[in-house]
């Protein structure tokens, strides 16, 4: 049976030039040649050798940067227009309450780069609570869906990587309180990694290496794992999209829905205003028309540093992973391949040499495959953005001690300051440097929280309001009449 396997190995891989994954194969035990065998029959070795040929002199950003405008937005000034915000609350709030919405949570990284080897969504990030990521989430969602009166289902991606994991965790922990038919795992896909002659690499004898395709392949992955239709067979119109690394994120916030849907927008993206023309972030511009995103390493300087006659700067909308797409977009989307292109990486891929030793390369190696959900926007008919305060609706970890920004710490920071906040509006006053944290199904916004302080004045200790506090007031000992 081996012998034969290999020989239809051979005629899938000389075409290609790539019979160099065999080079072990008399090595391998027969568990250990069935897995390569199954590995290699998955790629798709025209589309790699496609990738590899194809012309990558690269777009002209400089010239793409010099037509760049604002796209069409909603911004923080036009959100206090109570008048045009509350319309837009009406219009999302029916949604909602229909049952027309659904989430797709992005959380296929590991938390590799917080010292913390599980999956990130597993992270304990609640400043007082020790809530995971995961059930920030899951809270918020679960608080919008009693809200309104609905269910919201969950559609999470994971990857090969976490999987099993992030399946096991959710289920010992009953999905956090989310009912079974509403929350679906589904895994992205991965792609191989070539070298500069297009050859694959081994990251052992009997594997090649391969790494998860991105955010953007969770539209195939969506469709592959039957999510895509289990959302039309739902009737789901319009699909909330956020990464598992920021628990500030509004999930279906009625007044971005209801904007999205107003300006009947196929993708709608949820943008911070930069406070440095060289921020990190991703750039929200319209160039012809068409929205798209120019990232912040390919935007050349001099159009990064561009003002208006006011002084502010003209490419002003930094991207934060946040979405508001409709289904059927994203139905017509998967039906259209080349939708979303594959983008090419330098990178440094360990890998096994011609003799099987083990490389772990200082310099890049290898060129990886990654698509992006964001190259969505310039098919997408009347993409808008919508600004929300970073202090709102954005802080994502992504970084231990001693980094500067995006740790633990910061964000745990960011959820204490939005609740005293909160509180603070209420009319209770929290004595300096006293931690506080609200969980979403206790009161998911502001206005839900001050019908619910009813009578507390001062909060002099640190107190969680956690689900299961039923009282218009915390417990009596967090709390000063």
């Amino acid at each position: 049976m081996n012998d034969d396997l290999k020989i239809e190995l051979d005629a899938i891989l000389a075409p290609f030039d790539q019979t160099h994954l065999l080079q072990f194969w008399h090595e391998l035990t027969v568990a250990e040649r069935l897995r390569l065998g199954a590995q290699i029959k998955e790629i798709d070795f025209d589309l790699l050798r496609s990738l590899h040929g194809s012309n990558q002199t690269g777009i002209d950003w400089g010239d793409l940067a010099s037509r760049a405008e604002v796209p069409p937005a909603i911004t923080l000034a036009d959100c206090a227009n109570r008048g045009s915000y509350q319309a837009a609350i009406e219009i999302g709030s029916e949604a909602l309450a229909a049952g027309k919405v659904a989430m797709i949570l992005v959380a296929g990284g590991q938390g590799s780069r917080l010292g913390f080897e599980h999956p990130k969504g597993l992270f304990p990030i609640g400043p007082i609570s020790n809530r995971t990521l995961y059930q920030m989430h899951i809270d918020q969602i679960l608080a919008r869906a009693k809200q309104f009166r609905t269910s919201i289902p969950l559609y999470v991606m994971s990857s090969p990587p976490t999987h099993a994991e992030t399946t096991q965790f959710l289920a010992d922990h009953q999905n956090f309180g989310l009912a079974k038919q509403d929350l679906k795992i589904f895994c992205q896909g991965t792609m191989p990694a070539i070298d500069r002659q297009g050859h694959l690499l081994l990251e052992h004898k009997h594997q090649i290496f391969v790494s998860p395709d991105g955010h953007g392949g969770m539209l195939a992955a969506l469709a592959k794992s039957g999510c895509l239709a289990d959302l039309q067979q739902r009737g789901i119109q319009h699909v909330f999209y956020g990464q598992v690394d920021n628990p500030l994120i509004q999930i279906c916030h009625p007044a971005l829905i209801g904007f999205h849907i107003q300006q009947q927008s196929e993708m709608t993206s949820q943008v911070v205003r930069k406070t440095d023309p060289l921020q990190k972030v991703g750039n929200v511009v319209c160039v012809d028309g068409q929205v798209r995103i120019i990232e912040y390493s390919d935007l050349p300087e001099p159009q990064a540093r561009l003002r208006t006659a006011d002084g502010a700067l003209k490419l002003w909308a930094g991207s934060i992973a946040v979405h508001v797409f409709d289904a059927d977009f994203l139905v017509r989307s998967h039906e259209r391949s080349e939708t979303l292109p594959f983008h090419r990486a330098n990178k440094c891929v360990p890998c096994l040499d011609r003799n099987g030793n083990p490389v772990r390369p200082s310099e890049p190696n290898a060129i990886k495959f990654e698509k992006f959900i964001f190259d969505l926007l310039p098919a997408a008919k009347n993409s808008i953005v919508s600004e929300v305060d970073p202090a709102d609706g954005f802080c994502a970890v992504k970084n231990s001690a001693p980094a500067q920004a995006e740790t633990p710490q910061h964000v745990r920071q960011a959820i204490v300051d939005l609740h005293t906040r909160w509180l603070n509006q209420a009319g209770v006053s929290v004595a300096p440097n006293i931690p506080v944290e609200i969980n979403p199904r206790f009161a998911v916004d502001a206005e839900q929280l001050a019908t619910r302080m009813i009578g507390a004045t001062t909060i002099e200790q640190p107190t969680y309001f956690d689900v299961d506090q039923v009282a218009p007031r915390p417990v009596a000992n967090s709390i000063s009449q």
